[in-house]
């Protein structure tokens, strides 16, 4: 299974590439193969000017397009995911998401930005062609507290959701053989 992570997150340490990344690492070992995309480091100008041409542009389309899961991770800002989220996925072909799995994960400040996955997310990922949309993941600052090591510490219920959220991936994701290696 090729497993394509999308991190729109404009904070180098923040909450939602943390639990992105921490979903990655609850499917670890399963015989997928995972790109990780930040789009805070693909080109601000190619970004802003729809300049699918460039190259770190045009690889981490090419990463969405090949995948099986796209792994989405978002702040929630202002009830809505964010705008580096929006100008990426603005530069994707209109069916990109069609037949792929896709799991929605946001982080917010409070509960109330919860709904933010459903009214706002899901239906640009159903613009895009999603159909197999897996439970979103919502965690709040609460859920998520700062660890002395720089990382972030989940709430055991925190946890679980994601585990139930990745649930309908681990018969899938056995029944895959492992890539062969050639040397």
């Amino acid at each position: 299974m090729h497993i394509t992570s999308l991190s729109a997150s404009p904070s180098e340490h923040s909450r939602s590439a943390w639990l992105t990344q921490f979903a990655l690492t609850r499917l670890a070992g399963r015989g997928s193969q995972t790109v990780a995309i930040l789009v805070r480091d693909l080109p601000a100008a190619g970004l802003l000017t729809a300049d699918v041409q460039e190259p770190a542009i045009a690889a981490a389309v090419r990463a969405i397009e090949q995948a099986d899961l796209v792994v989405v991770g978002t702040p929630i800002y202002k009830a809505a995911y964010s705008g580096l989220l929006k100008v990426f996925l603005d530069l994707l072909p209109p069916d990109a998401l069609r037949d792929k799995l896709v799991l929605p994960l946001a982080t917010g400040g409070s509960p109330a930005h919860f709904l933010a996955l459903d009214y706002a997310l899901k239906p640009v990922l159903s613009a895009l062609g999603a159909r197999h949309v897996l439970d979103g993941v919502f965690a709040t600052d609460a859920q998520l507290r700062r660890h002395e090591s720089g990382g972030f510490l989940p709430e055991p219920d925190l946890i679980a959701r994601l585990d139930r959220a990745l649930a309908p991936l681990s018969s899938r994701m056995r029944a895959q053989p492992e890539p062969a290696l050639s040397c």
